[in-house]
């Protein structure tokens, strides 16, 4: 899913007329998904281990 692009994210203005297309531009779009991506499984995970950790100390009580 990372290395998919997201047309509807991006405004029309990044959109060239012409043909020709900056690798850098791409690269940067890459690392930038993936660090968005990278972000919500690390907010996912730490949502996942509290819920158990409190799923967990309520059965002990």
């Amino acid at each position: 899913m990372s290395s998919q692009y997201k047309f509807e994210n991006h405004s029309v203005d990044e959109i060239r007329p012409h043909n020709k297309v900056k690798l850098t531009d791409l690269l940067s779009r890459i690392n930038q998904e993936k660090k968005v991506e990278r972000n919500r499984n690390l907010a996912l995970s730490v949502a996942a281990v509290s819920a158990v950790t409190v799923f967990g100390i309520i059965l002990t009580l």
